[in-house]
């Protein structure tokens, strides 16, 4: 009773395992994933923090800014008023400084005006923060061509698995007529070995294929962070080659157009760097002596105003900084176009390589067609004890040749077309 139990149970199992629909992957999905998967997607989120941080900093210059100060000094030699007074005046003493003399200092500075430093600063940071991104999006987007070539590696593998099954299904049944044409003398058991020999190799074949298969999944599976196995099903993508656009709109444009706002940031932070700075100070001490020079005794004092500096200092190097700030302009304008060359000379090549797999494969279904009569009149011509086995399997490895090109051709397809999308990003 309980071994039928077992079986019972065991028997569910294996229904619901068949009923179940296979998982369905596609390459849109494949190439989500492993955006978010990818550890440099943590970057983004760490650009924009220090972005804020650097802000942040900036905006604290408007802040009173305090300095505290200590001094002591001894002086060679200090002021003296000699005073010539009439003989009918009694004599005028007037105190001396003391050679020693000290000074605690606490100031406070308030800037009123900084020539626009602070908001050349903070335009800066956004500019740098924001190439940063844009860098960042062109290393994700290189992420999708090995999506790209390892999801259709993984479609060709097992269009060629289906097929092999079937040469398998062919073979073996040739395999059971020629046992049958030996026990009738119309073979004899060399023929039955080439059959045999020919079933071996596809093994191999199956072997080397489901290896590769197993290593395209595997690595799929590391790319975009999730488990995936051969029983899932792979959905070819459906598309229009007619409609992928030839502009271009890759994010290495948007990165050059960040790169460029960046260098024109450096031009108002130089210009803010030559202007005059206006403050407000309030300074407060405690020395000797204090405010009042002749006074010999510690005293504290106060005072405040209004500071105007302007640092003469920058317009030494201003015109060899405006020279260097041009030569990054040139280095930009030559990287964008040099990229763009690139690109505009590995469109046509795409492009063609698309038409040629079209071409190829409006033959493809013809070529198999002529090779599928050939390989049955073969069939009948060993049956008919006219061919030999062996020239059967040269005609079995030929329809197979032909249908594992169509199947290639259409993979490459594929390939070509999802390659001229990545280079235009279309």
């Amino acid at each position: 009773m309980r071994s039928k139990k077992i079986f019972l149970l065991m028997s569910l199992i294996c229904m619901n395992s068949v009923l179940l629909p296979a998982q369905i992957i596609t390459l849109s999905e494949m190439q989500q994933k492993a955006e978010a998967n990818y550890p440099a997607i943590a970057r983004y989120d760490i650009i924009e923090k220090t972005k804020e941080f650097d802000l942040s900093n900036a905006n604290r210059a408007y802040l009173p800014q305090g300095t505290l100060s200590a001094q002591a000094t001894w002086q060679s030699d200090v002021t003296h008023l000699a005073v010539d007074l009439p003989e009918e005046m009694p004599p005028l003493t007037i105190p001396v400084p003391d050679q020693d003399q000290y000074r605690l200092l606490a100031e406070l500075n308030q800037l009123i005006w900084d020539g626009g430093n602070i908001s050349a600063q903070k335009r800066s940071l956004k500019a740098n923060a924001e190439v940063q991104k844009k860098q960042l999006d062109t290393e994700m987007y290189a992420l999708h061509e090995r999506v790209n070539n390892l999801y259709f590696g993984i479609l060709l593998m097992k269009s060629n698995l289906q097929q092999q099954t079937i040469l398998e299904n062919e073979l073996q049944r040739n395999y059971e007529n020629v046992a049958t044409y030996v026990k009738n003398g119309v073979a004899n058991e060399a023929d039955l070995s080439a059959v045999k020999v020919e079933q071996l190799k596809a093994g191999q074949q199956r072997i080397q294929l489901e290896a590769t298969l197993d290593a395209y999944i595997r690595m799929l599976s590391v790319l975009a962070g999730t488990s995936l196995n051969e029983e899932m099903t792979f959905v070819k993508p459906n598309l229009d080659d007619e409609l992928i656009s030839p502009i271009i709109n890759r994010p290495e444009l948007k990165m050059f157009n960040a790169q460029e706002q960046a260098i024109e940031t450096q031009e108002s932070l130089l210009k803010a760097k030559n202007m005059p700075r206006l403050g407000a100070f309030v300074q407060g001490g405690y020395a000797k002596p204090g405010l009042n020079m002749f006074d010999t005794e510690f005293s504290p004092y106060f005072l405040g105003g209004i500071r105007l500096s302007w640092n003469f200092a920058n317009l030494y190097t201003l015109q060899n900084d405006k020279k260097k700030i041009d030569l990054q302009q040139q280095t930009l304008k030559t990287q964008r176009e040099t990229f763009l060359q690139n690109l505009f000379m590995q469109i046509p090549l795409q492009q063609t390589e698309i038409e040629k797999y079209k071409k190829t494969m409006l033959d493809d279904e013809e070529i198999i067609r002529h090779q599928t009569l050939i390989r049955k009149a073969a069939e009948v011509k060993v049956e008919n004890g006219t061919m030999t086995v062996s020239d059967l399997m040269k005609e079995i490895n030929s329809e197979e040749a032909a249908k594992q090109a169509k199947t290639l051709h259409e993979i490459q397809y594929l390939l070509s077309v999802y390659a001229l999308k990545h280079t235009t990003n279309n």
